[in-house]
């Protein structure tokens, strides 16, 4: 983290950005200065103001206790799904890798499945199914990223399972859950980490774009894209009520992709170029490069 913390200026605001979004939402109790669902028809689609800050919504609703409570359902929703992602994401990677033959055959075409759909596509469909919901959101997002993660965590397992160390184990007597929890997981988290940070800003905006169109949040719950979706209809006479939860989700997004970018760096310096940039940010890490090198060994 410290050296994250030096990596530059830009490193430096977004990590103060964030954390204070983070606080303001931990301590939306303290902050709020009106409950996020109060109805008051005598200040209905008031501007910004002393009294309201940020103004209020087409029920009088306070925009700025919204938000900060509203913050709490979006972070969660973003956490949540990176959690789904990375247990399950990792656990069938590894396995897929160091197993090999028949089982890792089988999830890898899968994957294959499961990749031919685009993520947002893939959610709305688990959506579907399950029904509209932020929980059923969290779970959509998070199953939807598990392919990209298996595939990370398969090609690391596979650059690592036959190196000295683990062989070593395995003539020890080490069994798979020992070699895997032990020597091999260890190994490959640096890309893995990277990679799940810098989806927890997509799962946000994904989670706000479903609730902006009825799949996620459901009213009254003060959840960003749902207050976007609250306040499309009344804009631009009344454009605080979707220009500062815009605001929000940008600027959250923002602070987690340059933390991630910054973090991506400093685990791996090799990957500053521009060309390792764009392979990491898109949630790939050389897949197929590391593949065809396990192969020819």
């Amino acid at each position: 983290m410290r050296t994250v913390w030096r990596s530059g200026i830009a490193t430096r605001v977004a990590v103060v950005v964030l954390a204070f979004i983070v606080l303001c939402v931990v301590f939306a109790n303290l902050l709020a200065p009106y409950s996020p669902i109060q109805v008051d028809v005598t200040a209905i689609m008031q501007p910004p103001s002393w009294h309201h800050l940020l103004g209020t919504d087409e029920l009088g609703r306070d925009i700025l206790s919204r938000m900060v409570y509203g913050g709490r359902l979006s972070l969660t929703v973003g956490l949540v799904a990176v959690a789904i992602e990375f247990t399950i994401g990792v656990i069938v990677g590894v396995l897929s890798g160091y197993i090999g033959g028949i089982v890792d055959t089988i999830i890898m075409r899968i994957v294959d499945v499961m990749l031919a759909m685009p993520g947002l596509i893939f959610a709305l469909f688990i959506v579907a199914i399950l029904g509209p919901g932020l929980f059923n959101v969290m779970i959509a997002l998070g199953i939807g990223g598990i392919p990209g993660l298996v595939r990370v965590a398969r090609a690391q397992t596979l650059a690592f399972r036959e190196r000295e160390f683990v062989e070593g184990a395995r003539a020890a007597g080490a069994g798979l859950w020992r070699v895997s929890v032990v020597h091999l997981v260890p190994n490959i988290m640096p890309p893995i980490l990277v990679l799940v940070l810098l989806d927890i800003g997509g799962y946000i905006l994904s989670a706000s774009g479903l609730s902006f169109i009825g799949l996620g949040a459901q009213p009254p719950s003060p959840e960003w894209g749902a207050m976007l979706a609250d306040g499309r209809n009344y804009f631009p006479q009344s454009w605080w009520m979707t220009v500062f939860p815009g605001i929000a989700i940008g600027l959250v997004v923002l602070c987690v992709n340059v933390i991630g970018d910054s973090f991506r760096d400093s685990l791996d310096p090799a990957l500053r170029g521009s060309i390792g940039r764009a392979a990491v940010s898109a949630g790939r890490v050389d897949i197929a490069t590391q593949d065809l090198d396990v192969v020819a060994e």
